[in-house]
């Protein structure tokens, strides 16, 4: 079975799964995000074969969330250096963090974000950059942005409908159409 290719699609979400979608690249991005660049290092840490994690790295690379870099010539050695937009991959790594001990930690929380100075618990949260409130629902929501071709328009359109309707009281659903109150 072949596997299908979401890069093509104007979805932003399935357009990064493209890219990073498989779960090793998840873990590869979180060992890089931890300060893991060689080779040995993700696989010691991963315990994942060499051949897949050649594959994996290969697909960072091309995706642009790793640069290979030579540091040693004789033998040669390359290392997996976190580029710009793998830098900003840290923000989903804190949100999946966030959500798998909220969800699936019964015994606890293992692994916390912590405030590099006093070594205190940080709570995370999405914000809205401008107003630093949450980006909770139903205050917001996700809409069909300026590139959007006409087919995500009308998803998000019909999304927008569906809520409407499902955010109808009872007895507006069972008023008709046109009937005055």
């Amino acid at each position: 079975m072949e596997r299908k290719s979401f890069g093509r699609m104007q979805c932003p979400i399935a357009r990064s799964l493209e890219r990073v979608g498989e779960w090793w690249s998840i873990l590869i991005l979180r060992d890089a995000l931890h300060g893991y660049t060689r080779f040995d290092q993700f696989q010691k840490s991963l315990g994942i074969a060499p051949n897949m994690l050649t594959r994996r790295l290969g697909a960072l690379v091309k995706a642009g969330l790793l640069e290979r870099r030579a540091y040693s010539w004789r033998p040669p050695r390359y290392e997996y250096v976190l580029t710009e937009r793998g830098r900003d991959f840290r923000q989903v790594i804190v949100a999946m963090y966030a959500w798998g001990n909220k969800h699936f930690a019964p015994e606890g929380e293992s692994v916390l974000l912590v405030n590099a100075k006093t070594g205190k618990a940080a709570d995370p949260r999405l914000v809205d950059r401008i107003t630093g409130r949450p980006l909770i629902h139903p205050e917001y929501r996700f809409a069909a942005g300026p590139a959007a071709s006409e087919r995500t328009r009308r998803k998000y359109t019909a999304y927008e409908a569906d809520r409407d309707d499902a955010d109808a009281s009872p007895r507006d659903k069972r008023r008709k159409p046109g009937a005055r109150s």
